[in-house]
């Protein structure tokens, strides 16, 4: 068996992976809180873990995937109040988009996918054992985690202690013994969701969502838990702390997950995407414009850990690659492959995969093997056919059928489609997302359509 590596946050180095049980891999990523949808930051963790699990299942007889839908949140409560709606269907109709988008992407459904309000009781039941263990407190209608009681908090981000009461959620409040103490349970408003519970009727704290929902599935310790760079604090230093606490494990910080895996950043213009700079992409406003593997291979672009500069060159840098690779698989359909066959070149795209998923350096073997195609044999062409086949699988690219990849990118002919594009177009001036309003009219003009803005709006014509 191949040796996989892959960079432990905890260690904050590049590591041999050794499983826990090398006959069943378990694996948990911390899903979207579905509130609005889905954005390219989104995106690319679900891209990078789906790529993981991929690269796994092809070493191991057994991978059990899991990452969850966090479906009850002040943000959610938010949209709720603001489009009149319940919170239900905020929750079920982004959580359908989101599936929807990463669906267009390649990603494989999860194993399992839970949703936060199907484990609150199992959330109270592990929220007492905290308090009966001195781990836990009551104060003014809230539960809160006891920080100073968890010695090893902040092994994951190596945050001191002045730095552990500024991370995201952190509220700094006077039912607090400690600005660090983070909350297990809080009272639900009038106005809101709400459970009953010893501690009267609210709802589960973030953090404990994802403890809850990871262990009772997965069981604990489970092989790799994983999320982007921001959930690194405090989201999953509290997820450690409420776990090894929970298991009588203070002094051993891996007895939650033996190995962490965070995905970098998406900037766009080098800037992180914020909903106060206005400078967030959404995946569906992409998906109108490109095949949803051009999208996934741009997100792939950059190493998993490395932040992505997301920007329009990026995008066509991928489309590119795709369809040099869907050329050759076109050509050459007809030519058969022995799936069984193994080749020096596949070893080496195989290897540059295990090594902490380097796919940039698998594509670049993968280049390199495709050069003066047009005068290799036909044995040298079913070795070729084969390993971008199979790169393609793990990477998520290359699946679809070559004689018919990218001719659904828009259809050129369809009125509705042009419509569609220009109304996503004037929804981007709008919200001064020029970026993309400016995308949008290069790919209409690609398809033979001329937009011209004037006093009586969008008018367009062909060319």
């Amino acid at each position: 068996m191949r040796e996989l590596k892959i960079y432990n946050s905890m260690q904050r180095k590049k590591v041999v992976f050794e499983p826990l049980d090398k006959d069943h891999i378990r694996i948990y990523a911390c899903g979207p809180t579905v509130y609005d949808y889905a954005h390219i930051g989104n995106a690319r963790m679900a891209v990078v873990f789906d790529s993981l699990v991929r690269l796994l299942r092809s070493v191991y007889t057994k991978v059990t995937y899991v990452s969850n839908i966090t479906d009850i949140d002040d943000k959610i409560i938010d949209r709720s109040i603001r489009d009149e709606v319940s919170i239900k269907e905020v929750s079920n109709k982004f959580a359908k988009i989101y599936n929807k988008d990463m669906h267009m992407l390649n990603v494989l459904a999860p194993d399992f996918q839970p949703k936060a309000t199907e484990y609150v009781e199992k959330m109270i039941k592990d929220i007492k054992i905290l308090i009966e263990k001195n781990y836990a407190y009551y104060s003014e209608k809230h539960v809160l985690f006891d920080v100073s009681s968890y010695p090893k908090y902040g092994s994951l981000s190596s945050r001191n202690k002045e730095d552990q009461i500024d991370g995201s959620r952190v509220q700094i409040a006077k039912y607090k013994n400690n600005p660090r103490d983070f909350i297990l349970w809080k009272p639900s408003k009038n106005n809101e969701p709400g459970w009953d519970s010893p501690w009267g009727k609210g709802r589960p704290g973030w953090h404990t969502e994802c403890f809850s929902m990871s262990k009772e599935i997965l069981k604990v310790p489970f092989d790799i838990h994983g999320g982007g760079l921001d959930l690194k604090f405090p989201h999953h230093e509290n997820e450690i702390a409420q776990s090894c606490c929970f298991h009588d494990s203070p002094e051993n910080e891996n007895s939650y997950a033996k190995y962490w895996m965070h995905n970098g950043f998406v900037t766009v213009n080098s800037e992180k995407m914020s909903k106060s700079i206005g400078n967030i992409k959404l995946v569906k406003d992409y998906l109108h414009l490109y095949d949803g593997e051009v999208i996934r291979l741009a997100l792939l672009s950059a190493h998993y850990r490395s932040p992505l500069n997301w920007s329009e060159s990026v995008i066509i840098q991928s489309k590119s690659i795709l369809k040099k690779y869907y050329k050759i698989l076109k050509v050459y359909d007809d030519v058969e492959i022995d799936n069984k066959e193994e080749s020096e070149l596949g070893s080496l795209i195989k290897k540059a995969l295990l090594d902490d998923l380097n796919i940039a350096k698998a594509l670049n073997v993968l280049d390199s093997s495709i050069k003066d195609i047009d005068k290799k044999s036909i044995k040298e062409i079913k070795v070729i056919k084969k390993i971008i086949l199979d790169t393609g699988k793990i990477i998520g690219v290359f699946l679809k059928d070559p004689k018919k990849w990218g001719t659904k990118e828009v259809e050129g002919d369809s009125l509705e489609s042009i419509n569609k594009l220009i109304s996503e177009r004037n929804s981007a001036r709008e919200n001064k997302d020029f970026q993309l309003a400016d995308e949008i009219r290069k790919k209409l003009y690609s398809i033979g359509i001329e937009v011209k803005d004037d006093e009586k709006g969008t008018q367009w014509k062909k060319i």
